[in-house]
């Protein structure tokens, strides 16, 4: 029986794990979709992130009306697919009834830091990324652990994020269909 309601798939990993390129791929290969970006958001949330990650890191900390209006809204049109590039997967109060399949790449931490490096310092100095890696090494890691306790588990299917995206997309394409 074909579903009536476009089927929502979240996208998770950590910082440079590739939510990002997959949430995209995906939208390029899956017939009739649009995605959605967390970071095309400026939700309220917590001020400091290291103290958020110190107090346990409750997504629910986060307002996501924004990003939530937006899913709804994509729901009412004639859409097979939303892919919801989306850090939290089922663990926000608010969000967990949209989704329908939650997938976790899971990106090596050495990888997923080289890649956001790359991303985020193509034109910085030595002296910025040097102070990124030690605020990595002396706070940000715990987020990124925190993940792989949280998120990851919580998710439907876990994906070897140092695989080709196009690899990803296909154990991906492959579960998404088996649900339709």
């Amino acid at each position: 029986m074909r579903r009536k309601t476009p089927m929502v798939i979240a996208v998770a990993a950590v910082s440079g794990g590739g939510k990002t390129t997959i949430t995209s791929y995906l939208n390029e290969k899956l017939s009739n979709s649009k995605a959605i970006y967390f970071d095309d958001y400026d939700f309220e949330g917590p001020e400091d992130m290291v103290e958020w990650i110190e107090n346990g890191s409750n997504p629910d900390d986060w307002d996501l009306s924004p990003l939530i209006r937006d899913v709804q809204q994509l729901l009412t049109e004639s859409l097979d697919y939303i892919i919801v590039d989306f850090p939290f997967a089922y663990l926000h109060r608010r969000t967990s009834n949209l989704i329908d399949f939650a997938v976790f790449i899971d990106t090596p931490l050495d990888v997923a830091m080289a890649r956001r490096i790359i991303r985020d310092f193509k034109d910085g100095s030595a002296e910025d990324i040097v102070q990124d890696l030690d605020n990595y090494r002396s706070k940000g890691r715990r987020g990124y652990l925190s993940m792989l306790q949280t998120t990851k588990p919580n998710s439907d299917l876990v994906v070897d994020g140092t695989r080709f995206k196009s690899e990803i997309t296909s154990v991906i394409t492959q579960h998404v269909e088996n649900l339709r």
